[in-house]
């Protein structure tokens, strides 16, 4: 799934929110905790522990990223219960004061009945995602542009 939106901000800016990983649960507001499992900067091999409430409960998922071009783009990846994400994240430039953000998620279920049990239930969790997507990046905006995040 893709998910795009254009925010009013320089693409440095932009990039300096989404991977401020210590500061994402004060941006973004689907994010309840973050854990810094790597030392350094963000980039290649950067690894932490994301908490997450989606649907109506909590999940904590390891992720880590596998590529990282400042300030036009990184991929995220992650495994849970046999299932293999990968968030691609791409910024271009649109204008001096603005940037199109534009989040590609994809997933691999696994294989026996949890794959099937993803595949019935993929069209609600696909939603879910695309809407946890669409709000993360509005918090992100709203973060980079000075304004109060859209109400939940």
């Amino acid at each position: 799934m893709v998910v795009e939106r254009r925010i009013a901000a320089p693409a440095e800016r932009v990039w300096s929110a989404l991977t401020d990983l210590e500061r994402a649960p004060e941006v973004l507001s689907g994010v309840e905790s973050v854990e810094l499992l790597s030392p350094g900067p963000f980039g290649v091999g950067t690894r932490w522990r994301e908490t997450r409430r989606m649907l109506g409960t909590s999940a904590t998922e390891e992720m880590w990223v596998t590529a990282s071009e400042p300030p036009l783009g990184y991929v995220v990846e992650a495994e849970s219960r046999g299932a293999h994400y990968v968030s691609d994240f791409a910024l271009r430039p649109a204008g001096p004061e603005a940037t199109d953000v534009r989040m590609t998620f994809t997933a691999r279920p696994p294989g026996g009945a949890a794959g099937l049990l993803a595949k019935v239930f993929g069209a609600l969790g696909a939603r879910a995602v695309a809407k946890a997507i669409a709000r993360d990046l509005a918090d992100v905006a709203a973060a980079v542009e000075g304004r109060s995040p859209p109400a939940r």
